[in-house]
């Protein structure tokens, strides 16, 4: 507002200079009237239509006192003389007008062509991309650099998911107004945020939000379109892939049996062999035999182990298992399974969050520990070495969560939706991690013994956090 009524000033200041000039030149009154009318084409046409006006005005005044006879007062003795001040006036108006749209079609057409551009970047990234479920994650981030709106999120039906370009965007732009505008179509306006659905036909695959943005709604129109267009591809190949990795999900039970055939058979050769060496001998010296009982020890454990997880996976299975189901702090039971899996984590900084006052959570102890156990050692064998890991407790309804997260690489969305099933271990690091596949689908039968759920979050590159739900005691 100061900025303008600088403006204004400075717009009245274009007369003293041009009366003195003509004065001192002993201009007559039409050559006044072009230097009056060419000052309100140049102040239209930089400051816009309010400072020609005021301007067109002031020098109108100006142009009877010191150019239309008599001079120096406002009265106008010859009527011709009145024709020439309106129609003066009426010239600089006109003018100022013109000059106003012009200029206004000049910054229409400059953001126009500047939109365009923008889009075809936006389109050219989405449409090139090879990693198609990737590039869903990574919409935000490139709306936020390419339109420079300030924070942006993105929420697809395909995969019930929200993404966000920041941590800040996450406050900012709720992800329930996401999903119901990506739900039923209503729009969300405010003077900070937009929401728009995003369409395919009549079907709604998603909501984009922005913050900070200004654009024209035809250019929001074109963006949702692209972003819609680029959901629906990635639901395809999400599809796809669930279909290939369905078949490749089949394909690898039975090489994973076929490994646990041979865990099974591995250490029970290494017992034969070492009490066939034992049997056999008729002289060995004290240092041979207790190797040989050290190995008929150690597989005997890693045996009782395998056919306990298996054993343990049978029961689950058949809902054989009986629960002792008490009130409960869980801090014990977190306790507990970093106790048991000290060494396991020693590579890692463990962070526990367990707010004060929490209620007690109805759970069977040292089950809750195996649930524990097992994600605990998921987040240990696939973190590199030194990065944290934290567990965090919080009250959600009346339902406690409890959450382990690593700084891994993340899981990918071929494999998210069969990470708990038996056997199934992530595409991208089966070979050099060892496992069987039964720890979270293990987890998974015991949460849900207890009532409660297992999911996971999870972005490539970024982490995974495990959380599971137990009953809160009444």
């Amino acid at each position: 507002m100061q900025n303008q009524y600088t403006r204004y000033f400075l717009s009245v200041m274009f007369v003293p200079p041009i009366v003195g000039l003509c004065w001192y030149t002993h201009a007559n009154a039409s050559t006044a009237g072009f230097a009056f009318l060419l000052a309100v084409l140049v102040v239209s046409a930089a400051w816009g239509l309010r400072c020609a006006i005021l301007l067109s005005v002031t020098a109108t005044l100006a142009y009877n006192f010191f150019f239309l006879p008599p001079i120096g007062t406002f009265t106008i003795a010859d009527p011709q003389n009145w024709i020439a001040l309106f129609t003066f006036l009426l010239t600089a108006i006109i003018a100022s007008q013109l000059s106003e749209r012009a200029r206004h079609e000049t910054a229409n057409a400059t953001s126009r062509r500047r939109e365009i551009e923008q889009l075809y970047a936006l389109s050219q990234q989405l449409l090139t991309a090879d990693n198609v479920l990737a590039l869903i994650n990574s919409i935000p981030d490139k709306i936020v650099s390419i339109f420079g709106a300030r924070h942006a999120a993105l929420y697809s039906v395909h995969s019930r998911k929200v993404y966000y370009s920041d941590l800040e965007a996450r406050d900012l732009i709720p992800e329930e107004d996401l999903k119901r505008v990506g739900g039923r179509g209503e729009l969300v306006n405010t003077k900070e945020m937009r929401i728009r659905p995003l369409r395919i036909g009549l079907s709604f695959v998603g909501a984009l939000g922005m913050v900070g943005e200004q654009l024209s709604s035809e250019s929001l129109e074109a963006i949702g379109s692209l972003v819609a267009i680029a959901i629906e591809r990635a639901g395809a190949v999400e599809k796809l892939a669930h279909s290939e990795a369905g078949r490749e999900s089949q394909r690898l039970r039975s090489i994973l049996l076929d490994s646990v055939t041979h865990d099974f058979r591995t250490p029970l050769t290494a017992i034969k062999a070492s009490a066939q060496s034992l049997l056999v001998a008729t002289t060995m010296d004290e240092s041979s035999r207790r190797e040989l009982l050290t190995v008929i020890d150690e597989e005997s454990d890693r045996l009782d182990r395998l056919v306990g997880e298996a054993a343990r996976m049978a029961q689950l299975d058949a809902h054989a298992i009986e629960l002792d189901l008490k009130p409960h702090d869980i801090r014990q039971a977190i306790d507990a399974a970093l106790t048991v899996n000290q060494n396991l984590l020693a590579g890692h900084k463990v962070c526990v969050q367990v707010p004060e006052g929490l209620p007690k959570a109805v759970l069977d102890l040292r089950h809750t520990e195996e649930i524990l156990s097992q994600l605990l050692d998921n987040a240990a064998k696939y973190s590199p070495h030194g990065t944290p890991i934290t567990v965090s407790v919080e009250q959600q309804g009346r339902m406690l969560v409890t959450s382990v997260a690593d700084q891994g690489p993340g899981i990918d969305a071929m494999d998210e939706s069969m990470i708990f099933d038996k056997f199934y271990r992530g595409r991208g690091l089966r070979k050099t991690v060892q496992g069987t596949g039964m720890g979270l689908a293990i987890a998974k039968a015991i949460v849900e013994e207890h009532g409660g759920s297992i999911w996971l979050t999870t972005q490539p590159g970024r982490g995974s956090v495990f959380s599971f739900s137990l009953p809160i005691a009444r």
